[in-house]
């Protein structure tokens, strides 16, 4: 079976996010200062062959601890659906 996933990789809540202060910053300048909280991420859609749902997350689960997301600073969710 083919499963389409969906990966969202966000730095911890716990962890000051650089990015997301930068551009927290520029929507000030814009004069969007109702807009707080900016986090920056990284969205993943990849493509996985696997017997069956479970082999399929099991995959996903293993290249976002081993290789995707550096779970020191970052944490992740997903998304899978049959394609």
């Amino acid at each position: 079976m083919k499963f389409k996933a969906s990966i969202n990789i966000m730095p911890l809540k716990e962890l000051l996010d650089p990015q997301g202060k930068a551009v927290e910053s520029g929507l000030k300048n814009l004069e969007l200062s109702s807009l707080s909280n900016v986090r920056i991420g990284k969205r993943i859609t990849l493509e996985v062959d696997a017997s069956d749902e479970s082999d399929a997350r099991a995959q996903i689960e293993k290249a976002c601890k081993e290789m995707l997301a550096n779970q020191v600073m970052e944490s992740f969710e997903y998304q899978l659906e049959a394609v």
